[in-house]
């Protein structure tokens, strides 16, 4: 069994204004400190013994867990020991 997480971002050159309300949210409540903030997804997956593991996880990251026109992603696979 494997753990993978896969992490989803919006590309640096799309408009991301829910970052943008989350940032004028911090600023008012005096968190001047923060620069700028980026929303994304963060998806855990189980994913059953598999010799491609990699790259089955990547096809779902293009055909259904990220826009690739405007996100990014990435991922971490780990492989779970049952205890």
């Amino acid at each position: 069994m494997y753990k993978v997480n896969v992490y989803v971002t919006l590309r640096e050159s799309v408009l991301d204004p829910q970052g943008v309300a989350v940032k004028r949210a911090l600023h008012t409540m005096d968190y001047s400190e923060v620069k700028d903030v980026r929303i994304g997804k963060y998806l855990e997956l189980e994913v059953a013994k598999t010799d491609n593991v990699e790259e089955r996880v990547k096809e779902m990251c293009e055909k259904l867990l990220a826009n690739t026109v405007i996100e990014d992603y990435r991922f971490e696979v780990e492989e779970v020991v049952p205890s």
